[in-house]
């Protein structure tokens, strides 16, 4: 077994008082240091409280221990073992010390996956909740943000969350109506972190057709032939993107070209929602910027 001990900090510019009350908004619905929608919301089952249970994406852990305004250690879920925990420390001259230290007893097989899969991106996903305290904090706001290192962008693009396979929603009313009797329909749906737009229209470069019509909550996209007509829904609804697809085939040359078409179309329908999905989460301003800031 291996101690891996794993530390980031950085002196703000800012009081501990400050910096203490944006540490006890953390995993709340107005959180403004989680680094979402890049990566996944730091959220727990209840209030930031010692005994809750939660934590970001597929990384699950519980508060073990919560000193507002000071400090919050969090346990990882078994069969990990280990802590981490986030401190805030006052320094002179109205300045705190802000620190986070992961420790965790790993064998080999773990410890290779740390090292070369995990910890870059860990780092960039903590040094980048600092971002946003230093962001949220400082009179004079983030000097330098951090930078991405191609192997955290790297493994980070590898995990992205993946489309899965849905009905067609019964909200998606452009989808349904599109075709009286269509001869394909298929959807996959993404979960939206926070911060990711709500609106449809910001998602009308999913797929390079023209906008055929609109509704507040989804967006139509197609284009029609001699052969076939296809239309391609854009829903936003309970915190998820859905992609539809419809086909209308008109005669034998249609059905012919979408047998061979709908072979490759659900791998090109998961990967243009999930380019698009990376693309936007990327593109949206930081947490710390889309909260009322504390100072």
């Amino acid at each position: 077994m291996r101690t891996v001990r794993n530390v980031h900090e950085r002196i703000v510019q800012a009081s501990p008082e400050v910096v203490g009350a944006l540490l006890d908004r953390l995993s709340s619905q107005d959180d403004p240091l989680s680094p979402s929608p890049v990566w996944p919301p730091i959220l727990f089952d209840g209030p930031l409280a010692a005994g809750a249970n939660g934590g970001h994406g597929f990384i699950r852990y519980s508060v073990s221990a919560y000193d507002p305004g000071r400090g919050i250690r969090f346990d990882f879920a078994p069969p990990s073992n280990g802590f981490h925990a986030l401190a805030v420390e006052p320094l002179d001259g109205d300045r705190c010390r802000v620190r986070h230290v992961l420790e965790q007893e790993q064998g080999l097989r773990s410890w290779l996956l740390w090292t070369l899969v995990i910890r870059p991106m860990h780092d960039t996903m903590i040094e980048e909740l600092i971002d946003n305290i230093e962001r949220a904090a400082s009179p004079s706001g983030l000097r330098s943000p951090y930078r991405w290192s191609r192997r955290a962008r790297l493994m980070r693009r590898m995990i992205w969350d993946r489309p899965t396979s849905t009905g067609v929603p019964r909200e998606a009313e452009l989808a349904h109506q599109a075709f009286a009797a269509p001869d394909f329909a298929d959807a996959w749906q993404l979960p939206l972190n926070p911060g990711m737009p709500r609106d449809p229209e910001a998602w009308r470069d999913v797929l390079p057709y023209a906008v055929r019509a609109t509704a507040s909550n989804e967006l139509l996209l197609g284009e029609d032939a001699s052969h076939l007509d296809f239309r391609a829904s854009v829903l936003i609804a309970d915190d998820k993107v859905t992609l539809t697809t419809v086909v209308k085939t008109h005669n034998r040359r249609g059905r012919l070209y979408f047998a061979v078409v709908r072979r490759l179309h659900p791998f090109m329908s998961r990967l243009m929602l999930r380019r698009a999905h990376r693309r936007l989460a990327f593109a949206a301003p930081p947490a710390s910027a889309r909260t009322a800031p504390a100072r």
